[in-house]
């Protein structure tokens, strides 16, 4: 089995898979006069096909116990997947770029707290994945007619180590 260690989220490094959800480094927008920041556009939230529509939801997702074993990862052809922790308790983002056979060997995060993140439209990740305690989530994603999941399981699962500071 491969072993992966997770690396921190940060915008440059999971540019080509999505968005990272987070304030650092964005200049707000002052409105409500002059009483709230807004952080704007932060994600391309996508939703293709027949009867498209945007929903927002809220996922409660278990904690996984490490190292984990990453036997399947998912895709939505048809829209985008944002995830945004209502906690400040981080999470593990694991994606895969597209190869002729599947999925590619995973590249694994660990958000930072207050870090979401907005998968782009048919890309390859793991499950929601809460690291030690049980989170809520706003959930932006795609709704209406189609099938918008595909599953893949890998031959061999990976073996997922957090990095140290992930323990703490």
């Amino acid at each position: 089995m491969k072993t992966i260690v997770a690396e921190p989220l940060t915008r440059a490094a999971f540019a080509e898979f999505g968005d990272v959800l987070d304030t650092e480094g964005d200049t707000p927008r002052i409105i409500n006069a002059g009483m709230t920041e807004r952080f704007h556009d932060l994600a391309k939230v996508e939703a293709v096909g027949d009867d498209a529509r945007v929903l927002v939801s809220i996922f409660r997702g278990q904690p996984y116990k490490f190292p984990l074993q990453l036997k399947m990862v998912e895709r939505h052809p048809l829209g985008s997947q944002a995830f945004m922790p209502l906690s400040l308790q981080p999470f593990l983002v694991a994606v895969c770029a597209d190869g002729s056979q599947g999925p590619l060997a995973p590249r694994v995060f660990v958000t930072k707290p207050g870090q979401g993140v907005n998968y782009h439209r048919n890309l390859w990740h793991a499950v929601l994945t809460p690291i030690g305690e049980k989170q809520d989530f706003l959930v932006v994603d795609r709704g209406g007619e189609g099938n918008n999941l595909e599953e893949h399981y890998f031959d061999e699962p990976y073996l997922i180590e957090l990095p140290e500071i992930a323990h703490d």
